[in-house]
């Protein structure tokens, strides 16, 4: 399934970089005699959402190209996860975290939506920890967070996450890969680009932790990892991570 999926992503960009626009129709054509004006609505707002998608698809493929490009590995973690991979791994209560939960999981590792993907990227080097040093892994993809404003009380979210795991943190790593996907996008480092913002956050080290903001905007966080977080996940070496949301850039 994730393979059909990535290379309907990958055929979706080519298409668009042909010029060609996607377009969105329904499934049973005896709607579209028998409810014209809903129709042609149906149309206008298919054709937004559809360019959006377009243009978000172009844009994870051409980020997943420069992260590889510097190195850095792409990860497909499972799109569920425990409930504590989500908040007490992290240092947080489940009640903090936006989570939607599977009414009736099958286990307890699939209990809620992902809500980060930084947990699964952890999950991920704790499984390879017999792997040459340093780990450096990379995720885009979509999170699910809780939105009573959303019509179907939750939204998707495209976001960008980097790990580097080594026998020294490596915070230089993971702070250069977030300069070169801004100079990739021509955001450049100043008030009316992004900059970054000292955070406290229980999953990131004391003082080691940042907001990422775009034009005023928090879109993500950087930062060393957490030893509590590190000894959760069952992970001995010192690791940095990146997790930006990358809607604002379409």
């Amino acid at each position: 399934m994730w393979v059909a999926i990535k290379l309907s992503e990958q055929l979706r960009a080519e298409c668009a970089q042909a010029g060609y626009t996607e377009a969105l129709t329904f499934t049973f054509v005896s709607l579209l005699s028998t409810q014209q004006e809903e129709h042609h609505l149906t149309v206008n707002e298919s054709s937004t959402n559809s360019n959006f998608g377009c243009f978000l698809i172009k844009l994870s493929e051409q980020l997943r190209a420069e992260c590889a490009h510097a190195g850095y590995t792409e990860a497909l973690t499972f799109t569920l996860c425990s409930r504590e991979d989500v908040a007490t791994k992290l240092g947080l209560k489940i009640e903090e975290v936006p989570a939607v939960h599977i009414s009736n999981p099958k286990t307890l590792e699939f209990q809620v939506v992902r809500t980060l993907l930084l947990s699964g990227l952890l999950k991920t080097l704790a499984a390879n920890k017999k792997m040459p040093l340093p780990l450096k892994l990379f995720e885009i993809s979509d999170v699910v967070l809780k939105d009573d404003n959303a019509e179907t009380g939750a939204r998707n979210e495209r976001r960008l996450c980097a790990v580097h795991c080594g026998r020294a943190a490596g915070f230089q790593f993971v702070h250069g890969l977030l300069d070169r996907v801004m100079a990739l996008l021509r955001v450049p480092y100043s008030s009316d680009g992004y900059g970054l913002r000292q955070r406290e956050d229980p999953a990131y080290f004391p003082g080691r932790c940042a907001e990422v903001v775009l034009r005023g905007e928090v879109i993500g966080k950087i930062g060393v990892i957490h030893p509590n977080v590190l000894a959760a996940f069952e992970l001995t070496n010192p690791c940095s991570a990146l997790e930006i949301n990358i809607e604002p850039f379409v």
